[in-house]
């Protein structure tokens, strides 16, 4: 398989350079430059989805890498998701459509997108692992895989009606080891039950475990050893099953960091261990939405509620307590919903790969920042 012998950090695209002066838009001059930087290095492995980046993560990719590259020199991962398709047809034009974006003949790997318990029966349903069975025979596919967000009972039961599965995506970080929420150290246990090798996802946490809490942050600095992003991304890649970890990069910056440390990559050694132990210990005193900002629970939302960024002011204003926070809420909300607008539909609550209960958090964000000031 492709992820044996490959170089353990793969270039997560859902998350992408994008334009100051228009930051709707991809800036496909920097993530080509990011893209060349990588494969310099001798990595190989980009990710991407129908969906990410509003649906600009394929396109940007084909202008950046596809287009400029051999075949042979990266692997290349997409997904299925399950909010674009109702049938067999529509599965087929999803394939289709997706190979014309990305402007390739097939994918290394193609996942089942984001399996919970709420999402895997529309994939039965509909056949759609039979018709990755049948696009793999075809040449389309090289690997089928699953991307997964729920518990390890759903885990098995999928690997044990879908011997075709070849690898497992899963959330997997230090922080999320034995989290009720993610399970992510059983899911690893479940993968290797099973002999499937592991693709890790939000090994950062959408970017939380780069910015530690003064308290958490003085853990890591005194072992002098690198970035707060170092210690989780080499966390990730130090467990044998694992064949390859994702970071979301968003500027050079970041992925020059990621370099520096995977680029000769070591495990992390039992003081290190024993420190990310002591942090993970620490950050789940802190109460804290535990929020990645994939955004999926967006997508969907009837009263357009920015539900990420709002999670990240009421986050904010927990570690930092700073006016900043409310400025920031303001301008968030400002021709979009307020945390208050919630009509507690559920919809987002079916998309969230960590399970967080929204619809109380967001009673609790509007409880914090909406309060009606007591007149004099």
């Amino acid at each position: 398989m492709y992820l044996t012998g490959t170089k353990k950090l793969g270039f997560g695209c859902m998350r992408l350079p994008m334009r100051k002066d228009a930051p709707e838009q991809v800036d496909t001059d920097e993530l080509c430059a990011m893209i060349d930087r990588f494969l310099s290095e001798g990595f190989c492995y980009f990710d991407t989805a129908h969906g990410y980046t509003d649906g600009k993560s394929e396109l940007a990719l084909r202008e950046c890498l596809t287009s400029r590259y051999p075949r042979d020199a990266y692997v290349l991962t997409n997904k299925l998701t399950s909010k674009f398709f109702n049938s067999e047809d529509d599965i087929r034009s999803v394939f289709a459509q997706q190979l014309e974006n990305v402007g390739v003949d097939y994918f290394d790997f193609y996942l089942m997108h984001s399996l919970t318990s709420y999402w895997y029966p529309n994939f039965v349903k509909n056949h759609a692992f039979d018709i990755a069975k049948e696009l793999k025979a075809a040449g389309k596919i090289r690997h089928i895989g699953i991307s997964f967000h729920d518990k390890p009972a759903l885990l098995k039961q999928i690997l044990e009606d879908h011997p075709e599965i070849e690898v497992v995506q899963i959330q997997f970080n230090y922080a999320d080891e034995y989290s009720p929420s993610i399970e992510s150290r059983a899911l690893y246990d479940v993968c290797v039950a099973y002999g499937k090798p592991v693709i890790v996802m939000e090994p950062v946490k959408g970017g939380s475990l780069a910015q530690l809490l003064p308290d958490c942050a003085q853990i890591l600095d005194k072992l002098h050893g690198g970035s707060y992003a170092s210690y989780a991304l080499r966390y990730a890649a130090s467990f044998q099953q694992v064949g390859m970890v994702l970071s979301g990069m968003s500027n050079m910056e970041q992925m020059e960091d990621n370099i520096s440390f995977m680029r000769d990559f070591k495990p992390l050694d039992q003081r290190e261990m024993e420190a990310l132990a002591q942090v993970r210990e620490r950050l789940n005193q802190h109460d804290l939405i535990a929020c990645t900002a994939c955004r999926y629970c967006t997508d969907e939302c009837p009263k357009q509620i920015p539900i990420p960024d709002l999670f990240a002011c009421y986050n904010s204003n927990q570690q930092f307590r700073g006016w900043n926070s409310d400025f920031y809420y303001t301008n968030n909300t400002a021709g979009r919903g307020k945390a208050s607008d919630c009509i507690h539909c559920g919809s987002c609550e079916h998309h969230c790969p960590q399970h967080l209960p929204i619809r109380q958090y967001l009673e609790q964000v509007a409880a914090l920042f909406e309060k009606k000031k007591e007149t004099p």
